[in-house]
């Protein structure tokens, strides 16, 4: 009876043994499989980003956002102030290649004459500001204004915390808005 049990704890442990030396591969496969959609994905990123900042009318007033779902779906979000620039986005995007669908979750901003009052003068004064006027030189300056029904939404990218607060702060002082929300990011180094 020892034997036996002695046996079946040998057979047992060789069976353990062999099923780890069988799954390997697999987990290195599904790595693999991992490593490769991983890439896929940087890649179609990045040339979702190139080509939605290469869009003639994309400007400081809107703000595009992505995202590369599954293997082949982008999903595209955000604001724009011309409603061609939505469907312009999605036709570039649509395109590309090893993009099979396209969502396209962007909001068209109202026509206001009030809220392009408030987009010019939150831009003047962003831009001018010493400290914040670094940022206008870029060929798409990457402090982006989104206003709908006087309320101010700031979205891109900033150097440093400092920069952030001052352009929310700048936005607040214009005359007209009814609220300034600022999602800036500061950039990580």
């Amino acid at each position: 009876m020892r034997r036996f049990k002695r046996s079946m704890k040998t057979v047992l442990a060789v069976a353990v043994v062999l099923m780890a030396l069988m799954s390997a591969p697999l987990a290195s496969a599904d790595s693999a499989a991992q490593q490769d959609i991983s890439a896929i994905h940087r890649r179609l990123a990045q040339e979702v980003r190139h080509q939605l900042l290469l869009l003639p009318y994309y400007s400081v007033f809107d703000n595009l956002e992505y995202e590369v779902q599954g293997i082949d779906t982008v999903a595209l979000s955000g604001q724009v102030t011309r409603p061609s620039l939505k469907s312009d986005a999605e036709s570039v995007i649509r395109r590309m290649e090893g993009v099979g669908k396209v969502v396209n979750k962007i909001e068209v901003l109202p026509v206001s004459p009030s809220d392009d009052r408030i987009r010019v003068a939150v831009y003047r004064a962003i831009y001018s500001k010493p400290g914040l006027d670094k940022y206008g030189l870029r060929a798409v300056p990457p402090i982006h204004i989104i206003v709908k029904n006087g309320s101010v939404t700031l979205v891109g990218v900033v150097a440093n915390e400092a920069d952030k607060n001052l352009a929310g702060i700048t936005a607040q002082g214009v005359p007209g808005t009814f609220g300034v929300t600022n999602n800036l990011t500061v950039e990580k180094i």
